[in-house]
């Protein structure tokens, strides 16, 4: 599996790179893979076998590492146009770790790009902003006043406590409190990212590795590496045996202080984006060995359940996994249970819900059916209609239609007329939709428009008495309009160009 995985980067990077010097690209990729299958094949049969979905996956990389490659330079030209703008020469990191977290756009990637302007990159900036835990939120209090302390954060080693305001008297003794619940919420959603870690790598593979985190008490963010979209079947059956991990309770397993080394003896994984120094924190929860210094749960069943509720690329190789635990999954059940019960009552409380809806669908496919078919026939029988009623100017027949009409209808009736009458014939519409809005349509059949009638000049003409615009072909246009009042005088301008 590591050798497969180490092929796939190399296929990856080598298409990525030579893509941008060949321009068969397809005949390239074949014939790279061919080569690799006649190179590798014998030792790794399973290449030769996988061949088509080799090809298949290393396109979708492909392009995916393009749309990426458009979307970050046009990003990354415009901050570096605004720190020029304001006379700087450094990228702030938290718009370089923008590019890297939302877009998927590769560090060295912007690295090379400033190198090449000119700029560089504050890297410190970039390396507080990756993920991780967010800090405890509570209150100071010194019994006459209490403080809000929304966020914690950790500089050089001191503890920095972020308030809306200062204490009124900053030598009082403060009593701190946490805010417990969020942060047993924030403790519960930490340790379930260690065993969908754990989960990914049963499911997907070995190769899978934490590629990023976010953890805070509303949900959880767990970015790894693999090549291709999560099927929904794996995703099932990654949320199913994590949450086996839960219900198991597995006792917290901590070590403190341990030599690194010894740490790695251990089977523990580094977590990305974690600075480590010769002692570590290890966290095991059964299989789950890791280095970490969050917070977490003292037993997997205080997690509860594990939801996830979506799964996304972020970058070329990157897969993001966004998930709730705990009291958020029951507000999530009890929601979807809800839900549930309103499509029940108002498919009149069928015991089976399911097959009620599934024929509830299709009686409303065979509804809308016949209610095209009969469209169909009434846009035929008003086609009709308005060619009864045409009259003849200068050796042109002109069909008008007028009144409440439904825009598309007026549409499909001019191109009924035209179909019927391909010669000397016009239709003129100048009708309100069921909102008030004016709209003007006119249809020439090809003789017409070759003989210098243009229908999009005449529509955009009588337009301005709608206080609109449009246009469109010389022999279709349309033009809407905010004043339904001045509809008459738009039409006179119509029918006199007949």
């Amino acid at each position: 599996a590591k050798a497969g995985y180490v092929i796939r980067r190399i296929l990856r990077r080598a298409v990525r790179y030579a893509y941008t010097f060949l321009d068969q690209k397809e005949a390239f990729l074949y014939r790279l893979v061919d080569t690799l299958i006649e190179l590798m094949g014998g030792a790794y049969p399973e290449i030769a076998q996988q061949r088509d979905l080799i090809i298949k996956v290393t396109k979708e990389e492909e392009d995916s590492f393009l749309r990426t490659l458009d979307n970050g330079i046009a990003m990354l030209e415009k901050a570096i146009a605004t720190a020029r703008k304001d006379g700087k020469t450094e990228i702030s990191g938290k718009e370089a770790f923008v590019l890297y977290d939302t877009y998927g756009f590769p560090l060295d990637l912007t690295q090379l790009i400033l190198k090449e302007n000119g700029m560089t990159l504050d890297q410190a900036g970039f390396d507080a902003e990756m993920g991780g835990q967010v800090g405890d939120r509570g209150t100071l209090s010194d019994g006459d006043e209490t403080i809000e302390i929304f966020d914690t954060k950790r500089e050089n080693g001191i503890g920095v406590h972020l308030a809306y305001k200062l204490p009124s008297n900053l030598e009082a003794v403060f009593e701190a409190r946490i805010d417990f619940d969020a942060r047993m919420a924030t403790s519960a959603n930490h340790s379930a990212t260690h065993l969908l870690h754990q989960a990914l790598r049963e499911v997907l593979g070995t190769h899978v590795e934490q590629k990023g985190s976010f953890v805070s008490p509303e949900l959880l963010r767990f970015d790894f590496s693999h090549f291709q979209k999560v099927t929904p079947e794996e995703l099932e059956k990654v949320e199913r045996l994590a949450n086996s991990y839960v219900r198991k309770a597995m006792a917290r397993d901590e070590h403190r202080n341990v030599p690194i080394e010894k740490a790695r003896e251990m089977g523990a994984m580094a977590l990305f984006g974690e600075k480590y120094g010769d002692e570590v924190r290890v966290i095991r929860y059964g299989d789950s060995v890791e280095l970490c210094g969050g917070t977490h749960v003292d037993n997997t069943g205080n997690i509860g359940m594990i939801k996830i509720i979506s799964e996304s690329s972020i970058a070329a190789g990157i897969r993001r996994i966004e998930a709730i635990t705990g009291e958020k999954v029951e507000n999530a059940v009890s929601e979807i249970q809800h839900t549930l019960r309103e499509i029940g009552q108002m498919l009149h409380n069928a015991p089976d819900v399911v097959a009620a809806l599934r024929k509830s669908i299709e009686e409303n496919a065979e509804l809308r059916q016949q209610a095209e078919e009969f469209m169909k026939e009434r846009i035929a029988l008003m086609a009709k209609q308005v060619m009864e009623q045409a009259e003849d100017r200068n050796g042109v027949k002109v069909a008008l239609m007028t009144g409440i009409r439904i825009p598309d209808v007026v549409k499909n009736v001019a191109f009924q007329v035209r179909a019927a009458n391909p010669e000397k014939t016009a239709f003129v519409g100048a009708t309100v939709d069921v909102s008030g809005k004016p709209l003007l349509t006119v249809m020439l059949t090809n003789d017409l428009v070759e003989a210098g009638m243009n229908a999009s000049a005449m529509v955009r003409e009588a337009a301005k008495a709608i206080k609109g615009g449009g246009g469109g072909q010389p022999g279709f246009a349309q033009a809407g309009g905010k004043d339904a009042d001045g509809i008459a005088v738009a039409c006179q301008s119509l029918l006199s160009h007949f």
